[in-house]
């Protein structure tokens, strides 16, 4: 199953013992599907809390630990859109930076050489429409780290809009920052069959004047 994820919304539960967005998932396939017993629902992979877009489910354990390794081995190609103010300087190119993962911050920190703990990060991006205050840029990701996009773009001097932890200047009104995972490709783990999804974005006026330029949800 994959969900198109409203910013706010928990994938996996956390310290803040907020309900998550799988347990609404199970309670509608529960009621949908008439099941009498529990519902099962795996969790393959994660998506930042004040992010949106697409998120994939598990819906049998068979099902499960193929998810897995088709992510841990970058089987599933993961396109995302994020609002900047500052545009790169160079509308398009290949970000590599090593991270290192601050876990009491919940941060990551990107340098440029290997340093103690540090791990690869890479990703692609380019430049899809440019407003009078705002760019819109397309990231594809090489690599999965903790907060991967939102601290190499803070290291290239283009922190995500509303992104207060990594530099942006102020938050956005419903507390998400303007990052949205748009579109996943990969090869269905049972059906073999290749699936391209793509998840609409926000309703907030912002997102909406890039997709009119775009003439796309």
């Amino acid at each position: 199953m994959v969900v198109n994820k409203r910013a706010g919304d928990l994938v996996q539960g956390d310290h803040t013992g907020d309900l998550p967005l799988g347990e609404y998932i199970k309670s509608f396939i529960k009621k949908r599907d008439h099941k009498p017993g529990a519902v099962y629902l795996g969790v393959p992979h994660r998506l930042d809390r004040p992010t949106t877009g697409l998120v994939v489910y598990a819906k049998s354990s068979k099902a499960l630990p193929r998810l897995n390794k088709l992510f841990a081995e970058k089987q599933a190609k993961k396109t995302y859109w994020a609002i900047v103010k500052h545009a790169p300087q160079n509308p398009s190119g290949e970000l590599i930076h090593y991270l290192v993962r601050n876990t009491k911050q919940n941060k990551s920190y990107a340098h440029i050489k290997p340093v103690g703990d540090s791990k690869l990060a890479s990703l692609s991006y380019k430049t899809l429409v440019k407003l009078d205050n705002y760019t819109l840029l397309e990231i594809d990701l090489h690599t999965g780290r903790h907060h991967q996009i939102r601290a190499q773009l803070a290291a290239l001097g283009s922190p995500i809009k509303g992104d207060l932890k990594y530099g942006f200047d102020r938050s956005n009104p419903d507390g998400s920052i303007s990052l949205h995972a748009r579109s996943l490709a990969f090869i269905h783990p049972v059906q073999q069959k290749p699936l391209m999804i793509t998840a609409p974005v926000p309703k907030d006026s912002l997102w909406q004047a890039f997709a009119q330029v775009l003439q796309t949800d």
